[in-house]
Order: C-alpha cells, then sequence, then structure tokens
C-alpha cells in the first residue's frame, strides 16, 4: 500500500509512519508534501530518501492548491493519504477524490474537543479546563465536516494532577506515535477498510499485468 502524509510542521507523526515502514510494516510512505516553507516534515522525508514537495497555499484560490496536492498524490500513485500535522481544512471537492481513503490523527477522544479552530496546545488547554480526567488521540476518515469523520481507532491517557498543556500533549503525542502506524498497517493488510486494499492489489496488478 502507497501512503501520501500531508504536513504543516514539524512532522513528528511522519517520522513514527517513515520508522515503523523502515522496519518493515506493509505500507510504504511514498510521498509527502508540506504547504508551510521549511517545514521540518519535509526534511525527514528527505533523509528517509521519500520525494518531498512544497505546495504553497498563501496567496492562491483554495482549489489550484488543492489540485496541486491531487495531482502529487496521483503522480505517487498514492492509496490512502494521512494528514500528520496538516493545517489546512480539505474542500468537499479535495476529500471527493479520496473519499474513505484520507486519515487524520487528533490530539484528544472526539467528538469532545474537535471541530474548527481546535488544534495544538487549545486541544490540551481545553481538555484541561474541563476537568476530565482522560485524554487521548483519536484517527478518523476525513469527511466534509471537521473532525467530524467516522472513527477507526482511539488511544487514552491518564491526565495527571500537575499536568500543563505542554506536559498533556507530550504524553498525547507518544500515543499518537504508536497508534497512527498500528492503523495504517492494519489498513494494509485488510483489517481495516479492506477496501483500500482491494484497491492497491488491483492497481499492482494492472501495473504487473
Amino acid at each position: 500500500m502507497r501512503v501520501g502524509v500531508l504536513a504543516s510542521g514539524y512532522g513528528s507523526n511522519l517520522q513514527a509512519l517513515l520508522d515503523a515502514a523502515a522496519a518493515g510494516a506493509p505500507y510504504t510512505v511514498s510521498v509527502v508534501i508540506a504547504n508551510v516553507a521549511g517545514a521540518p516534515a519535509l526534511e525527514r522525508a528527505r533523509r528517509a530518501g521519500v520525494p518531498a514537495h512544497l505546495v504553497e497555499h498563501r496567496g492562491r484560490p483554495r482549489q489550484e492548491f488543492e489540485a496541486d496536492l491531487l495531482r502529487l498524490l496521483r503522480e505517487a500513485g498514492v492509496d490512502l493519504v494521512c494528514l500528520a500535522g496538516f493545517l489546512r481544512i480539505l474542500s468537499p471537492w479535495f476529500v471527493a477524490h479520496y473519499r474513505g481513503r484520507i486519515l487524520n490523527i487528533h490530539p484528544a477522544l472526539l467528538p469532545a474537543f474537535g471541530g474548527r479552530g481546535m488544534y495544538g496546545l487549545r486541544v490540551h488547554e481545553a481538555v484541561l479546563a474541563s476537568g476530565a480526567s482522560c485524554s487521548g488521540c483519536t484517527i478518523h476518515l476525513v469527511d466534509e465536516t471537521v473532525d467530524g469523520g467516522p472513527i477507526l481507532a482511539q488511544a487514552t491517557v491518564p491526565i495527571l494532577p500537575q499536568d500543563t498543556p505542554e506536559t498533556l500533549a507530550a504524553r498525547v503525542a507518544q500515543a499518537e506515535h504508536r497508534l497512527y502506524p498500528e492503523v495504517v498497517r492494519a489498513i494494509a493488510v485488510g483489517q481495516l477498510l479492506p477496501e483500500i486494499r482491494a484497491t492497491s492489489a488491483q492497481a499492482a496488478s494492472r501495473a504487473g499485468g
């Protein structure tokens, strides 16, 4: 299975996916695309020998930006798109081209603490302010709603009495780095979203024929 990763920043979840692939997971990260110049995610990809592209979103129509994303993903033969700290909301037009094949990871237990504006430390600040006893991360399919697509997997972490948004963020990130490769591995072997595996196998058969 060929995976394309969209990122905007540091790329720690990208690194978790790259490390698992290098260790023998049944998928390949085929392309990494960032929308922010200098995003460390691009250098992570290059160090791993993965094609890395910058596609700027500023100062241009959204559909033009997304058309460039779509072109690069298609050129790489991507079966599954993984958002890894990608701070752009994808339009229904884009989602329609990869419907059921776009994953996002969110640093809270959806449906709580999701939606527009809920990203980064804002999420953890809201979780702590709520008095919740636990938090975690969620992997879900991307649809036309922000953080509203079907949930595929979650991992839970405790909230400690002395937690700050930063310490909670670090604990949730550790859970993210475990969960994301596990979910992508499960998709690659047909345990989750078996239609993606079938699509990939059919594409490989056509290429071989």
